[in-house]
């Protein structure tokens, strides 16, 4: 996956509009974003200044996006709230610089030594002494029951 991350403005007071629309998104646009290749979409606010970070599936994404009917219609709902540019919001692209990714949140610490033990076991390969076979015992024959009333 690919990260992008822009800014974005908001008009004075429009804040609870912006997020009154995106509480109640259209299923249409939903599957528009999925369709353009964009995986996720989180946005923080530091009104009026929004921060955008998306993860897509190749660099034309967003502009599959924005030129779409369903977000140009979106985009008519989104003006009076938000700062735009030649149809589309106005945005500051945002270049990533750093990332840590310590690998906490993808499963349990249990799961984690799992794979570890494993990966070892891998590198290692199979062991050098191999195991000494014993026979299996054959079970002992019990003696044959009397039938009752003979002598």
């Amino acid at each position: 996956m690919i990260r992008r991350a822009f800014t974005m403005r908001l008009k004075p007071g429009a804040m609870a509009e912006y997020r009154k629309h995106h509480d109640q998104i259209w299923p249409e646009l939903v599957a528009e974003v999925r369709r353009s290749g964009i995986a996720t979409i989180t946005t923080f606010e530091a009104d009026p200044v929004l921060f955008l970070f998306s993860e897509i599936t190749d660099l034309e994404a967003w502009n599959r996006l924005w030129t779409s009917d369903v977000h140009r219609r979106w985009g008519e709902v989104m003006e009076p709230l938000m700062h735009f540019k030649d149809g589309i919001v106005d945005f500051g692209e945002l270049r990533e610089i750093f990332r840590l990714d310590t690998g906490l949140g993808k499963g349990s610490a249990k799961k984690t030594a799992k794979k570890k033990t494993a990966k070892k076991a891998a590198k290692k390969g199979p062991a050098r002494k191999a195991a000494k076979k014993v026979p299996a015992k054959k079970p002992a024959k019990k003696p044959a029951k009397k039938a009752a009333g003979r002598k």
